[in-house]
């Protein structure tokens, strides 16, 4: 009967976690979700490249809920939440400028690529480096979360040297992104409301495996006496 008790309990603790990230979540990228659902992303896309600086925290934060809830700790939302969005903001969004500059010039390139002879061979290769920024930017982000004080410099070296050697990890956060944008894009509401938390519940533990390296300290060996 206890374990029952303690099933319903967690199940629900769950559910409260997964709604309450989702609120903070939207709240925290609200200048994107305006975006949204009153421009075209094809014709405003430097608005979203100039935005979504600002909204680096509110993921951050999200993330750090998810790490506490992780550990056990289902309380305190609200406070993970804010002690998270503040400690992060200054390294997120500038981690995340950066991350967008390069983008914008590599999508720029590509596009100016398109439909050139040249484009056999650069195109190929602009793909490749927007994929492996994009999963730089988030492991970079959950670096950020659990580092805050860590130099932007170490983390971009760290994450895309991990990037790179655990790429079937990276391909599946990945592709959970692209679910996330999808479901966004067909059903904002539910994805807003009830598959956000979730979906970046699995991006974040696939991502901090792949950071385990990097962020948790080797233990040392038993001494035998």
């Amino acid at each position: 009967m206890r374990s029952r008790h303690h099933t319903i309990t967690a199940v629900f603790d769950g559910i409260y976690v997964a709604l309450a990230t989702n609120l903070l979540l939207v709240l925290g990228c609200l200048p994107l979700v305006t975006l949204a659902f009153t421009t075209e992303a094809a014709r405003s896309w430097p608005l979203y490249a100039l935005t979504a600086p600002l909204c680096a925290p509110g993921l951050c934060a999200a993330f750090a809920v998810m790490s506490a809830y992780s550990a056990g700790d289902t309380g305190g939302v609200l406070r993970t939440y804010g002690r998270a969005w503040r400690s992060t903001a200054r390294p997120a969004m500038l981690w995340t400028a950066a991350a967008m500059a390069a983008l914008v010039v590599l999508a720029v390139d590509a596009r100016a690529a398109w439909g050139h002879r040249v484009g056999a061979l650069a195109l190929p290769v602009l793909a490749t480096l927007i994929v492996l920024t994009v999963a730089t930017a988030l492991l970079g982000l959950v670096t950020i979360t659990e580092r805050p004080g860590a130099p932007l410099r170490e983390v971009a070296r760290t994450c895309v040297y991990l990037a790179v050697r655990r790429w079937y990890l990276t391909a599946v956060s990945l592709l959970v992104l692209v679910l996330l944008a999808q479901l966004l894009t067909a059903r904002p509401a539910i994805a807003l409301g009830l598959a956000a938390a979730p979906l970046l519940y699995v991006v974040w533990a696939n991502s901090r495996f792949t950071l385990r390296a990097a962020l948790d300290p080797p233990t040392a060996a038993p001494q035998r006496a």
